[in-house]
Protein backbone atom coordinates (compact mmCIF):
# COMPACT_ATOMS: atom_id res chain seq x y z
CA UNK A 1 0.00 0.00 0.00
CA UNK A 2 2.50 2.16 1.10
CA UNK A 3 5.33 1.32 -1.73
CA UNK A 4 6.50 3.79 -4.02
CA UNK A 5 9.28 3.31 -7.20
CA UNK A 6 12.42 3.68 -6.72
CA UNK A 7 13.30 6.35 -9.65
CA UNK A 8 10.25 8.81 -8.14
CA UNK A 9 12.20 8.52 -4.80
CA UNK A 10 14.88 11.62 -6.63
CA UNK A 11 12.13 14.38 -6.99
CA UNK A 12 10.74 13.34 -3.87
CA UNK A 13 13.69 13.96 -1.55
CA UNK A 14 14.64 16.91 -3.37
CA UNK A 15 11.39 18.03 -2.68
CA UNK A 16 11.68 17.62 0.80
CA UNK A 17 14.72 18.58 0.91
CA UNK A 18 13.86 22.25 -0.93
CA UNK A 19 10.63 22.63 1.86
CA UNK A 20 13.82 22.18 4.73
CA UNK A 21 15.86 25.11 3.22
CA UNK A 22 12.61 27.35 2.72
CA UNK A 23 11.22 26.12 6.10
CA UNK A 24 14.51 27.09 8.27
CA UNK A 25 14.98 30.25 6.21
CA UNK A 26 11.13 31.60 7.64
CA UNK A 27 11.51 30.12 11.00
CA UNK A 28 14.67 32.51 11.55
CA UNK A 29 13.51 35.63 8.87
CA UNK A 30 10.00 35.56 11.17
CA UNK A 31 10.14 33.41 14.37
CA UNK A 32 7.84 31.26 13.24
CA UNK A 33 7.87 27.51 13.08
CA UNK A 34 7.26 26.40 9.14
CA UNK A 35 4.55 24.68 9.73
CA UNK A 36 2.87 26.63 6.64
CA UNK A 37 5.14 25.38 4.18
CA UNK A 38 5.49 21.97 5.99
CA UNK A 39 1.75 20.61 5.97
CA UNK A 40 0.65 21.46 2.70
CA UNK A 41 4.28 19.77 1.07
CA UNK A 42 3.78 16.50 3.35
CA UNK A 43 0.28 16.38 3.27
CA UNK A 44 0.69 15.84 -0.94
CA UNK A 45 3.57 13.42 -0.22
CA UNK A 46 1.94 11.12 1.52
CA UNK A 47 -1.16 11.12 -0.83
CA UNK A 48 1.21 10.34 -3.21
CA UNK A 49 2.30 7.49 -0.55
CA UNK A 50 -1.34 6.22 -0.52
CA UNK A 51 -1.95 7.28 3.00
CA UNK A 52 -6.09 7.35 4.10
CA UNK A 53 -7.51 10.73 3.99
CA UNK A 54 -9.00 10.25 7.35
CA UNK A 55 -5.03 10.31 9.35
CA UNK A 56 -3.26 12.16 6.64
CA UNK A 57 -3.95 15.55 8.13
CA UNK A 58 -3.02 14.54 11.33
CA UNK A 59 -0.06 12.82 10.23
CA UNK A 60 1.24 16.14 8.55
CA UNK A 61 0.21 17.91 11.63
CA UNK A 62 2.10 16.27 14.20
CA UNK A 63 5.00 15.36 11.62
CA UNK A 64 5.24 19.16 11.11
CA UNK A 65 5.69 19.57 14.86
CA UNK A 66 8.32 17.06 15.24
CA UNK A 67 10.33 19.14 12.58
CA UNK A 68 9.65 22.56 14.06
CA UNK A 69 11.51 20.81 17.35
CA UNK A 70 15.35 21.09 15.95
CA UNK A 71 14.49 24.17 13.69
CA UNK A 72 12.83 26.80 16.50
CA UNK A 73 16.02 25.71 18.86
CA UNK A 74 18.28 26.77 16.15
CA UNK A 75 16.39 30.12 15.55
CA UNK A 76 15.91 31.04 19.53
CA UNK A 77 19.80 30.47 19.57
CA UNK A 78 20.28 33.25 16.56
CA UNK A 79 18.21 35.43 18.08
CA UNK A 80 19.01 35.14 21.55
CA UNK A 81 23.01 36.06 20.29
CA UNK A 82 21.51 39.30 19.06
CA UNK A 83 19.89 40.16 22.36
CA UNK A 84 16.71 40.42 21.00
CA UNK A 85 14.50 37.92 22.66
CA UNK A 86 12.45 39.22 25.91
CA UNK A 87 12.99 36.48 27.82
CA UNK A 88 10.45 37.65 30.85
CA UNK A 89 7.84 37.15 28.08
CA UNK A 90 8.75 33.30 27.29
CA UNK A 91 8.64 32.40 31.34
CA UNK A 92 5.22 33.51 31.82
CA UNK A 93 4.34 31.83 28.98
CA UNK A 94 5.97 28.87 29.47
CA UNK A 95 3.47 26.71 31.35
CA UNK A 96 0.31 27.69 29.93
CA UNK A 97 1.60 27.61 26.44
CA UNK A 98 2.71 24.05 26.50
CA UNK A 99 -0.33 22.97 28.47
CA UNK A 100 -2.58 24.24 26.09
CA UNK A 101 -0.42 22.38 23.44
CA UNK A 102 -1.23 19.11 25.17
CA UNK A 103 -4.93 19.93 24.96
CA UNK A 104 -5.06 21.38 21.19
CA UNK A 105 -3.25 18.02 20.50
CA UNK A 106 -5.89 16.04 21.80
CA UNK A 107 -8.74 18.17 20.31
CA UNK A 108 -6.72 18.02 16.65
CA UNK A 109 -7.16 14.26 16.44
CA UNK A 110 -10.69 14.70 16.46
CA UNK A 111 -11.62 17.90 14.47
CA UNK A 112 -12.31 18.53 10.97
CA UNK A 113 -9.93 19.87 8.46
CA UNK A 114 -12.46 22.80 8.21
CA UNK A 115 -11.94 23.94 11.57
CA UNK A 116 -8.19 24.13 11.20
CA UNK A 117 -8.31 26.01 8.09
CA UNK A 118 -10.58 28.73 9.40
CA UNK A 119 -8.77 29.25 12.33
CA UNK A 120 -5.32 29.72 10.73
CA UNK A 121 -7.11 31.74 7.90
CA UNK A 122 -8.46 34.48 10.47
CA UNK A 123 -5.34 34.37 12.52
CA UNK A 124 -3.14 35.06 9.83
CA UNK A 125 -5.25 36.87 7.75
CA UNK A 126 -6.04 39.36 10.76
CA UNK A 127 -1.92 40.13 11.60
CA UNK A 128 -1.52 40.39 7.56
CA UNK A 129 -4.05 43.52 7.46
CA UNK A 130 -2.14 44.87 10.66
CA UNK A 131 1.68 44.28 9.05
CA UNK A 132 0.15 45.38 5.73
CA UNK A 133 -1.00 48.77 6.49
CA UNK A 134 2.21 49.66 8.36
CA UNK A 135 -0.06 51.48 11.40
CA UNK A 136 2.73 51.89 13.90
CA UNK A 137 -0.55 53.29 16.34
CA UNK A 138 -2.38 50.59 15.84
CA UNK A 139 -2.49 49.22 19.64
CA UNK A 140 -4.53 47.60 22.29
CA UNK A 141 -2.19 49.06 25.15
CA UNK A 142 1.05 50.83 25.63
CA UNK A 143 2.90 47.46 27.11
CA UNK A 144 1.52 44.03 27.77
CA UNK A 145 -0.75 42.89 30.15
CA UNK A 146 -0.12 41.48 33.93
CA UNK A 147 0.10 37.84 34.48
CA UNK A 148 -2.91 37.09 34.29
CA UNK A 149 -3.94 38.51 30.60
CA UNK A 150 -0.14 37.17 29.59
CA UNK A 151 -1.52 33.57 30.64
CA UNK A 152 -4.64 33.56 28.56
CA UNK A 153 -2.81 34.55 25.79
CA UNK A 154 -0.69 32.11 26.00
CA UNK A 155 -3.47 29.45 26.31
CA UNK A 156 -4.75 31.24 22.84
CA UNK A 157 -1.09 30.83 21.56
CA UNK A 158 -0.91 26.70 22.50
CA UNK A 159 -4.06 26.16 21.11
CA UNK A 160 -4.01 27.55 17.85
CA UNK A 161 -0.54 26.75 17.26
CA UNK A 162 -1.32 22.73 18.06
CA UNK A 163 -4.31 22.89 16.43
CA UNK A 164 -2.52 23.95 13.15
CA UNK A 165 0.45 22.56 13.05
CA UNK A 166 2.64 25.91 13.72
CA UNK A 167 5.11 27.17 15.82
CA UNK A 168 3.08 29.95 17.03
CA UNK A 169 5.18 33.22 15.16
CA UNK A 170 1.72 34.17 13.80
CA UNK A 171 0.35 34.53 16.72
CA UNK A 172 2.47 35.51 18.74
CA UNK A 173 3.92 38.32 16.53
CA UNK A 174 0.67 40.06 16.28
CA UNK A 175 0.20 40.00 19.88
CA UNK A 176 3.62 41.84 20.90
CA UNK A 177 3.51 44.28 18.16
CA UNK A 178 0.40 44.96 19.22
CA UNK A 179 2.02 45.91 22.70
CA UNK A 180 4.09 48.12 21.56
CA UNK A 181 6.59 45.82 21.34
CA UNK A 182 9.39 46.53 17.88
CA UNK A 183 8.90 43.56 14.83
CA UNK A 184 12.55 42.75 15.23
CA UNK A 185 11.69 41.72 20.00
CA UNK A 186 8.39 39.81 18.56
CA UNK A 187 9.88 38.02 16.42
CA UNK A 188 13.24 36.98 18.57
CA UNK A 189 10.53 36.32 21.04
CA UNK A 190 8.70 33.98 18.92
CA UNK A 191 11.54 31.87 18.13
CA UNK A 192 11.94 30.73 21.36
CA UNK A 193 7.80 29.62 21.70
CA UNK A 194 8.46 27.32 18.92
CA UNK A 195 10.68 25.62 21.33
CA UNK A 196 8.06 25.03 23.83
CA UNK A 197 4.94 24.63 21.46
CA UNK A 198 7.04 22.04 19.10
CA UNK A 199 7.92 19.50 21.96
CA UNK A 200 4.95 19.17 23.62
CA UNK A 201 2.96 19.31 20.75
CA UNK A 202 4.93 16.36 18.75
CA UNK A 203 4.66 14.26 21.69
CA UNK A 204 0.67 14.71 22.08
CA UNK A 205 0.67 13.68 18.49
CA UNK A 206 2.71 10.96 18.55
CA UNK A 207 0.27 9.80 21.76
CA UNK A 208 -3.11 10.52 19.49
CA UNK A 209 -2.11 8.53 16.65
CA UNK A 210 -0.92 5.39 18.88
CA UNK A 211 -4.16 3.53 17.99
CA UNK A 212 -3.93 4.31 14.41
CA UNK A 213 -0.29 2.73 13.53
CA UNK A 214 -1.74 -0.19 11.59
CA UNK A 215 -2.80 2.04 8.62
CA UNK A 216 -0.19 4.70 8.80
CA UNK A 217 3.34 4.26 6.78
CA UNK A 218 6.16 2.21 7.90
CA UNK A 219 8.98 4.55 10.29
CA UNK A 220 5.71 6.23 11.84
CA UNK A 221 5.34 6.87 15.57
CA UNK A 222 1.94 7.70 16.14
CA UNK A 223 1.11 10.90 13.80
CA UNK A 224 4.54 11.84 13.15
CA UNK A 225 6.70 10.54 10.38
CA UNK A 226 10.46 9.73 11.31
CA UNK A 227 10.98 9.62 7.10
CA UNK A 228 9.84 13.14 6.82
CA UNK A 229 11.31 14.03 9.96
CA UNK A 230 14.45 12.78 8.67
CA UNK A 231 14.91 14.53 5.85
CA UNK A 232 13.40 18.06 6.63
CA UNK A 233 14.68 19.02 9.61
CA UNK A 234 18.50 19.06 9.86
CA UNK A 235 18.19 20.98 6.81
CA UNK A 236 15.48 23.59 7.81
CA UNK A 237 17.62 23.96 11.30
CA UNK A 238 20.78 24.91 9.65
CA UNK A 239 19.52 27.40 7.24
CA UNK A 240 17.24 28.76 10.47
CA UNK A 241 20.03 31.21 11.48
CA UNK A 242 20.56 32.22 7.90
CA UNK A 243 17.00 33.90 8.11
CA UNK A 244 17.35 35.11 11.26
CA UNK A 245 20.70 37.07 10.24
CA UNK A 246 18.77 38.68 7.20
CA UNK A 247 16.03 39.70 9.35
CA UNK A 248 18.28 41.56 12.13
CA UNK A 249 19.44 42.83 8.38
CA UNK A 250 16.70 44.08 7.17
CA UNK A 251 14.72 47.47 7.55
CA UNK A 252 11.35 47.15 10.34
CA UNK A 253 9.00 48.23 6.99
CA UNK A 254 10.46 45.36 4.97
CA UNK A 255 10.58 42.89 7.61
CA UNK A 256 6.79 43.94 8.65
CA UNK A 257 5.77 43.52 4.55
CA UNK A 258 7.89 40.53 3.76
CA UNK A 259 6.01 38.90 6.54
CA UNK A 260 2.42 39.96 5.93
CA UNK A 261 2.82 39.02 2.12
CA UNK A 262 4.17 35.83 3.58
CA UNK A 263 1.13 35.12 5.81
CA UNK A 264 -1.57 36.31 3.00
CA UNK A 265 -0.04 33.83 0.33
CA UNK A 266 -0.56 31.14 3.54
CA UNK A 267 -4.22 31.99 3.87
CA UNK A 268 -4.97 31.61 -0.09
CA UNK A 269 -3.93 28.57 0.35
CA UNK A 270 -6.63 27.54 2.36
CA UNK A 271 -8.96 29.42 1.69
CA UNK A 272 -8.61 27.60 -1.83
CA UNK A 273 -8.58 24.47 -0.42
CA UNK A 274 -12.02 25.47 1.67
CA UNK A 275 -13.66 25.58 -1.54
CA UNK A 276 -12.33 24.03 -4.11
Amino acid sequence: MFGIPIGDLVPLVIALLAAGVLTGLLAGMFGVGGGAVIVPVLYQIFGFLGVPEDVRMHLCVGTSLAIIIPTSIQSYRAHRAKGKVLEDVLKVWAVPVVLSVLVGGAIAAFAPPLVLKLVFVLVAGSNATKLLAGRDDWRIAADLPGKLGMRAYGVLIGLASSLMGIGGGAISNMILTLHGKTIHNAVATSSGLGVLISIPGAISYILAGWSKMAVLPPLSVGFVSLLGFALIAPVSAYFAPFGARLAHRMQKRTLEIAFGVFLLIVSARFIWGIFF
